[in-house]
C-alpha cells in the first residue's frame, strides 16, 4: 500500500533541509538543463493539502474541451487534434476525445484508437524538415478531460533533449505562427491519410 499522504511528506522531508527545501534535482546539472545550478534552489515543501482541489472540467457541464469540440485542425467521430497557439518549439498539438473521458474511464475502443493516433501523429510531427523528434505527454492534474501533448523538437537542439523540452518552450520566444499553422496543416492532412477523419468538424 502507498504511504498515505502524511507519511509520504514526512519521508520526503527526511531528505530536506531546516528549511523544507529539498537538494536540487541531479536533472539541473544535465547539460540540457535550462538553468545553473549556482543560485538555483528548491521552493521549501509544502504539507499536503486534503482534499485536492477539483480539476478544472470536473463537470462536464463547465469543461473547455467539450465546449470547443468544434475547434482543431483534424477530427474524426471520436477525436480532435487542435494546435496550441503562443509556444515555443516549432509545435504543440494536442488530442482530445470529443466525448468528456479521462485516461482511467477511457472506454476500450477509444483506447485502442488512442494508441494508433498517438503513434500516427508522432510519425507524421517527425517527419516535417528539421524536426527530430515528437515528444508526447500525458499528465491530467490540471483538467479532467483526457489531453495529449505532443511537442516537436527543432533539429539540432540538443539542448532540447529529453524531459526538459516543455521548460525550453516556456522559455524560447513565441515561434512564428504562420510557420506553425503550415505545419499543423501537413501533419493534419498526413493524419487524413493514414488515419481517416476530416480537416474539419462535422457538420
Amino acid at each position: 500500500m502507498a504511504l498515505s499522504p502524511e507519511e509520504f511528506h514526512q519521508h520526503a522531508l527526511s531528505a530536506a533541509d531546516d528549511e523544507r527545501r529539498l537538494p536540487l534535482a541531479r536533472m539541473t546539472a544535465w547539460e540540457i538543463s535550462p538553468f545553473e545550478q549556482q543560485g538555483l534552489r528548491v521552493t521549501p515543501l509544502r504539507p499536503p493539502v486534503l482534499p485536492e482541489g477539483a480539476r478544472h472540467g470536473e463537470d462536464p457541464a463547465d469543461c473547455g474541451p467539450c465546449r470547443g469540440r468544434d475547434k482543431g485542425i483534424w477530427f474524426n467521430d471520436r477525436w480532435r487534434l487542435a494546435r496550441v497557439a503562443g509556444v515555443g518549439v516549432p509545435l504543440v498539438l494536442m488530442l482530445y476525445p470529443l466525448d468528456h473521458h479521462d485516461l482511467a474511464d477511457l472506454p476500450d475502443e477509444l483506447a485502442a484508437e488512442l494508441g494508433l493516433l498517438t503513434t500516427r501523429i508522432a510519425r507524421h510531427v517527425q517527419a516535417l524538415p528539421h524536426i527530430s523528434r515528437a515528444h508526447v505527454y500525458r499528465v491530467g492534474d490540471g483538467a479532467a478531460h483526457l489531453h495529449i501533448w505532443f511537442f516537436a523538437r527543432p533539429e539540432g537542439q540538443a539542448q532540447f533533449f529529453g524531459s526538459w523540452l516543455p521548460v525550453w518552450d516556456d522559455l524560447l520566444p513565441e515561434y512564428p505562427a504562420d510557420v506553425a499553422e503550415a505545419d499543423a496543416a501537413i501533419v493534419a492532412d498526413a493524419l487524413v491519410a493514414s488515419h481517416g477523419g476530416r480537416r474539419s468538424p462535422a457538420s
